[in-house]
């Protein structure tokens, strides 16, 4: 009973280090209107394991996530962690004796992805949007579909193929790439034709959602990613449709 509480605790001071940042942590689950709490979720990993060194691990694995993630994207929108969590213990149970090690490693890679894409670095993205949800993942995919569609969003496979894409578009920077420029200071990047303003962006992103078009539902614990649609081309359909402004 003690232990029990002691988990609870853990996966409540990510909630308290969340709602500190935000005092409204959105889903985009077309259903819901704040992504699911640490608490929650915390106890959805309590029904499938009872390691308690592996419990830990995650809770303190989340927390250095988060605090990466609210800090290289401080205006994020949506925080829906469900899938993300599940496919990191999925991931663990499936290493075994190496599970805690594991989680380590997973944790290193996405505070690395962070930090390469963050506001604090020269490639300076607004949000976590792409990667969470799966936008990322899906074009990689389809760029090599035979090889990489059994390839899961958030296998150290993908990061690490995200961590050396980062790196790589830092050295673009560096030498003055015609797409991949300096940005001014305070200024995001925003590489599509339309704007990712903060109301541009929640707009677009659910009535992608309230379609269907999103390809890693991140809110649902038990999420079946989808690679195989036009993504980039429908948001870009879609945001003429909902006459989100040009990205100028």
């Amino acid at each position: 009973m003690k232990q029990n509480r002691k988990i609870t605790h853990a996966f409540r001071l990510l909630d308290e280090i969340l709602t500190q940042h935000t005092a409204s942590p959105l889903s985009l689950n077309p259903h819901k209107t704040f992504a699911t709490s640490f608490v929650e979720l915390g106890s959805s990993i309590a029904e499938k394991t009872c390691d308690i060194q592996l419990i830990n691990s995650l809770s303190n694995t989340l927390e250095r996530m988060l605090r990466a993630m609210l800090h290289n994207f401080p205006e994020n929108i949506f925080w829906d962690f469900d899938f993300i969590v599940s496919s990191m213990l999925k991931q663990a149970l499936v290493a075994e004796a190496s599970a805690v090690s594991f989680v380590e490693s997973f944790g290193d890679k996405i505070v690395s992805l962070m930090e390469l894409f963050g506001s604090q670095s020269e490639i300076r993205f607004r949000y976590v949007h792409d990667f969470i949800f799966g936008f990322d993942w899906a074009k990689w995919v389809q760029n090599e579909a035979q090889t990489r569609a059994v390839i899961e969003p958030f296998s150290l496979t993908f990061l690490d193929c995200l961590i050396s894409k980062g790196k790589g578009i830092l050295q673009l920077i560096r030498v003055g790439d015609a797409r991949y420029h300096q940005l001014r200071e305070q200024c995001y990047r925003n590489p599509f034709c339309f704007s990712r303003e903060p109301e541009d962006e929640q707009r677009l992103l659910t009535y992608l959602a309230a379609q269907q078009l999103i390809p890693v539902p991140a809110w649902n614990w038990n999420a079946r990613p989808v690679w195989n649609k036009p993504f980039h081309q429908l948001r870009e359909q879609l945001s003429l449709k909902l006459n989100i402004p040009k990205n100028s």
